[in-house]
C-alpha cells in the first residue's frame, strides 16, 4: 500500500495567494455583512484554509455610511468598555461610533463600527489582531487601493 498518499499538505506563508476585494456595504445589514467578511478575512472560503494561519484575502469595503442596522439598534444597541479604572465603564452605541468615522483624525481606512463589530468576529489572539488589519473600510465610494487592482465581490451570492 502507498503510504505516501496519506500525507497532509499544508501550505506555507508563501505558497498563500492573497487577492484584494471590494464589498459594497450599500443596503447591507451590518452583522450579515460583517460574518462574510471574517469568513473571507480568515480564508474560510478557500479550500487550502489553515486555522493557525493567515490565508484569507484583503477587503475593502466602500460605502460604508450607507450600512442598516434593523429596528432602533443605532441608538437602544450598546458597546461596554472599561478603562481599568473606578468608575471607567464606558457606554457607546452604533450611532456614536458612525459619527467617529467621518472625524478627520481619523486614520483613513479605519471604521470605529466596523472595527468594534469584527473584533468580536475574529479570533481573540495575535492571529485575529493581524487579520483585522487586512480591513479597510471608507466611508464613500473612493478609495486609495487602485495600484492592488481588487476585484468587485457580491456579496449577496456567497454562502
Amino acid at each position: 500500500m502507498d503510504t505516501l498518499s496519506y500525507k497532509t499538505l499544508t501550505l506555507n506563508p508563501s505558497q498563500v495567494e492573497r487577492k484584494w476585494v471590494i464589498i459594497d456595504a450599500t443596503d447591507q445589514v451590518l452583522g450579515r455583512l460583517c460574518s462574510q467578511v471574517a469568513k473571507i478575512l480568515r480564508g474560510k472560503n478557500k479550500p487550502q484554509f489553515s486555522p493557525n494561519m493567515e490565508c484569507g484575502d484583503n477587503v475593502i469595503i466602500i460605502n460604508a455610511d450607507k450600512v442598516k442596522l434593523t429596528g432602533k439598534k443605532w441608538t437602544d444597541h450598546e458597546y461596554l468598555s472599561y478603562t481599568g479604572y473606578p468608575g471607567g465603564q464606558r457606554v457607546t452605541t452604533p450611532e456614536l461610533l458612525m459619527k467617529k468615522s467621518f472625524n478627520k483624525h481619523i486614520k483613513p481606512g479605519y471604521h470605529p463600527l466596523f472595527i468594534k463589530v469584527m473584533k468580536g468576529m475574529l479570533p481573540k489572539n495575535r492571529l485575529g489582531r493581524r487579520l483585522i488589519e487586512n480591513m479597510h473600510v471608507y466611508n464613500g465610494p473612493d478609495h486609495p487601493h487602485a495600484a492592488q487592482n481588487p476585484v468587485v465581490l457580491d456579496i449577496n451570492n456567497i454562502k
